[in-house]
């Protein structure tokens, strides 16, 4: 009898632990899918065919800014209401439309799909729907970018590049596939290229003097120019005798404010040129504070492929930079 009992108690005390574990109450979905930046639209179609649909466009299909071609934010698929089930609800990125409820906008992870990113605009009226995607358009896209970094931050984790010298004589841990090779490493610089069918993607690590650039004045853009330039003319040369790169003056750079690592960073897009030599392209500049070092650690990607689109080549390097971590 007392062993029964013993064994009852035991028991119990096995169920209570059960039902505490919090891993045992967490919904189970299934895989998201889709490729990256492609962006399912769940409205109906009568709404799609009006400005509801004008608008989805030109706010998430506009163009990419530094570019040096017309390219969209997003890969847009439209699919109606009533046929958004089974595996339509696996995509990555969605936005749903639903009109004839309170105006309002939710940013909404993991609800049919992981890991997923679900937009929710509605409003009573296509005015309302519409006005909601605008206020808060930059929002979204921050929400649904992010999103596609930690993709292909993990698509890039399944076949990593041995980082071990880049992590002793910069003092920084970078992810990159090992597709990628070293081409030149030489005094705190790296030049790291990939080939493709039409070109090569490139990126580089070096470090300059927090003196080098003067943040928060009218001189950052130009101290961006100068350190990009004098770089290029010193490492990043063409077969072609006397050419080297440089930052292209008929295209003025976009510079914003952004965090890496969480640490004050400038990033810089723009377009590259190559000194007395027919070749340019999209580049994508960070500047990663360090102020414990007194440097500036600057990661630079950057593309060459003519007549074919560049922005998914951008982006993969963009995810790559955006895995730095300074030691």
């Amino acid at each position: 009898m007392k062993l029964f009992l013993k064994i009852v108690a035991i028991s119990l005390l096995f169920l209570n632990f059960s039902c505490n574990d919090k891993s045992s109450n967490q919904r189970l979905v299934p895989a998201s899918s889709g490729k990256i930046n492609e962006l399912l639209v769940v409205v109906d179609n009568l709404l799609w065919e009006e400005n509801i649909g004008e608008a989805v466009r030109d706010i998430f299909a506009a163009s990419v800014p530094a570019l040096n071609q017309e390219e969209p934010l997003f890969n847009i698929k439209q699919m109606p209401t009533q046929v958004f089930s089974g595996f339509a609800t696996k995509s990555r990125l969605v936005l749903k439309i639903e009109k004839g409820k309170a105006a309002g906008t939710s940013i909404r992870e993991d609800v049919f799909a992981k890991p997923q990113t679900l937009i929710l605009v509605s409003g009573q009226t296509n005015q309302e729907i519409i006005d909601q995607m605008k206020a808060n358009a930059d929002k979204i896209i921050m929400a649904l970018k992010a999103e596609e970094i930690k993709e292909k931050q993990r698509r890039i984790n399944l076949s990593l590049f041995d980082t071990k010298p880049i992590q002793e004589q910069m003092g920084i841990d970078i992810k990159f596939p090992t597709a990628y090779r070293i081409a030149t490493h030489d005094n705190n610089f790296f030049w790291i290229r990939k080939d493709i069918p039409t070109g090569n993607m490139d990126f580089l690590i070096y470090e300059v003097p927090l003196s080098r650039i003067h943040k928060n004045d009218s001189t950052t853009v130009g101290d961006i120019i100068r350190m990009r330039d004098s770089i290029g003319k010193a490492h990043i040369q063409s077969s072609v005798e006397g050419a080297y790169m440089i930052t292209e003056e008929a295209y003025a750079p976009y510079v914003f404010d952004t965090t890496i690592d969480g640490k004050p960073t400038i990033e810089t897009k723009g377009i590259w040129d190559m000194k007395n030599a027919f070749m340019s392209g999209p580049f994508i500049n960070y500047a990663i504070e360090d102020k414990k070092n007194n440097r500036y650690v600057v990661l630079e990607g950057y593309v060459f492929s003519p007549s074919v689109e560049k922005r998914d080549y951008i982006f993969e390097l963009e995810a790559i930079l955006k895995s730095v971590k300074i030691k």
